[in-house]
């Protein structure tokens, strides 16, 4: 896959399909949740293969994290938050203009390793006293969904970590550092048997919205336009909704 994941910036250069300013677009760098990871890459590649000529990079991280670097003026051409309290941020420090189109939402579930060994099966049971729980930072989406489920359920947790990404949270689930996590939906589903799901219906109270819009400031602005169009599109719609995302 031509695509490709980076943690950091690329510099664009370059041509794109559409009306760019800039000349025509080479790389077109895309900030993104690290919940979309998947089904991202995998647009990138569907991109790369509309427009030739144009690689997709990609910095997925904490939505928290990606809006602290493009308001301290980190370059990049498209920004996808994993809730709009972050794309908020990047509109009020000018980096985004354009109206935010939401795309997805998303919900939380419990993740355990294989066979459940904490025997979790409902939220009640991450107060479990030595609980080995992992969850997001309050500052990251899946940590402030987090904090509402819990708050609204009067469940008590006591997290041994809180990371700065969902796809930490997850990683500390699947290779055995904690006994339970709280993640996506969408997360859960592509760790495949790698974990077992404990969905909660407490989960509904707290459903997370997806923005995206071009940055004001790209170089390629013309492509960033397609890049959203094809994420809001048909080809984007049916690709998230086979990662689990609700479509709005």
């Amino acid at each position: 896959m031509a695509a490709s994941a980076v943690l950091g910036v690329g510099l664009l250069s370059g041509c794109s399909s559409s009306s760019d300013s800039g000349g025509d677009a080479k790389t077109l760098t895309v900030f993104a949740a690290a919940s979309l990871k998947q089904s991202f890459t995998q647009l990138g590649a569907e991109y790369e293969k509309q427009h030739p000529g144009v690689k997709v990079t990609f910095s997925f991280a904490g939505s928290s994290d990606l809006v602290t670097q493009l308001n301290q003026g980190a370059p990049a051409d498209v920004f996808a938050s994993a809730d709009q309290a972050n794309m908020d941020k990047a509109v009020k420090g000018g980096r985004i203009k354009d109206q935010p189109t939401t795309f997805a939402t998303n919900t939380l579930t419990i993740v355990t390793p294989p066979g459940n060994p904490a025997h979790i099966a409902a939220l009640a049971d991450l107060s479990k006293p030595g609980l080995r729980l992992v969850v997001c930072a309050p500052q990251v989406p899946c940590g402030a969904a987090a904090k509402k489920v819990t708050t609204d359920a009067n469940v008590a947790i006591t997290p041994v970590s809180e990371e700065s990404s969902v796809t930490d949270v997850l990683a500390k689930v699947t290779t055995g550092q904690a006994d339970a996590g709280l993640v996506y939906v969408t997360d859960a589903a592509s760790a495949g048997a790698k974990v077992q799901t404990v969905n909660f219906p407490e989960s509904a109270k707290a459903v997370n919205s997806y923005p995206i819009a071009a940055v004001a400031d790209s170089k390629n602005s013309g492509a960033a336009k397609d890049f959203v169009a094809l994420v809001t599109g048909p080809d984007g719609r049916k690709i998230l909704q086979q990662n689990g995302f609700v479509l709005p």
